[in-house]
């Protein structure tokens, strides 16, 4: 074979394999290719739901006194509080509810809405009531003796004296709270002077200290007067001492 014929079939091989090459590489090519609007929308985050926290100091108060609200939250635009309107999205404050309170507080979000709560107790204080007194309510003997005690006299009179006005002042105090007590004033007098005329004085004696009690606001219709004289005597010796115990006016339940 010539020269000539020799350079031309290599030309011809080389020409051939360019060919299969471009082929190979640009089949390639188009099988590596990503159409990016096949693949859709990019996926977003989701936002983070809001949390919420409320407490009180104390959770218990006498009426008058003050609480401290304390509060935080994460994630959240607002915040809000029942009775108090919208507040920091964390924070204190001080409060005085009268009466028992429940406060909610609201958190809103781009992640949605949260809600806590808190309970306050207010204790209201009661006014003490005094135990109701029945219309039969006759106490007992004791303590009627204790509350309504003998009053007593100087020497030949009647008129009471201040120890005296005291006594009947205490003794219708307790009987407007007893009103079913009837009660019979006895008069005594000392040993020295007539029957008759002790008789009398004791009469006397009996009679101002149902006056006293009568002024005083208890029912006349509650009240019995008796005169003892010298009749009966508290005390038998002859002394001032003695003679002071039997001038008196002597109170005793009316059975």
């Amino acid at each position: 074979m010539s020269t000539m014929q020799n350079r031309f079939s290599k030309t011809l091989v080389t020409a051939a394999a360019l060919v299969a090459f471009g082929a190979v590489t640009g089949c390639h090519k188009k099988a590596s290719g990503v159409d990016p609007n096949a693949l859709g929308p990019a996926p977003t985050a989701t936002a983070a739901a809001p949390t919420a926290t409320i407490s009180a100091d104390p959770l218990a108060i006498d009426q008058g006194q003050s609480v401290v609200l304390n509060w935080r939250s994460t994630n959240a635009n607002s915040v809000a509080i029942d009775g108090i309107g919208p507040v920091n999205l964390n924070g204190t404050q001080t409060v005085s509810p009268s009466s028992s309170t429940n406060f909610h507080l609201v958190a809103i979000g781009d992640g949605g809405t949260t809600e806590a709560n808190v309970r306050v107790t207010v204790r209201v204080p009661v006014a003490p009531t005094a135990p109701p007194t029945t219309a039969g309510d006759m106490g007992s003997e004791a303590a009627f003796h204790q509350n309504v005690q003998d009053i007593f006299f100087d020497y030949d009179s009647y008129d009471l004296r201040p120890d005296a006005t005291a006594s009947t002042a205490q003794a219708a105090a307790y009987l407007a709270a007893h009103p079913a007590i009837k009660v019979i004033i006895g008069g005594y007098c000392d040993d020295r002077g007539s029957a008759e005329y002790n008789l009398a004085l004791g009469e006397n004696r009996a009679n101002a200290a149902r006056t006293a009690l009568v002024s005083a606001g208890v029912s006349a219709n509650r009240l019995r007067v008796i005169s003892y004289g010298k009749e009966k005597q508290f005390c038998t010796e002859e002394n001032e001492t003695c003679w002071q115990q039997n001038r008196r006016a002597q109170f005793s339940l009316d059975r």
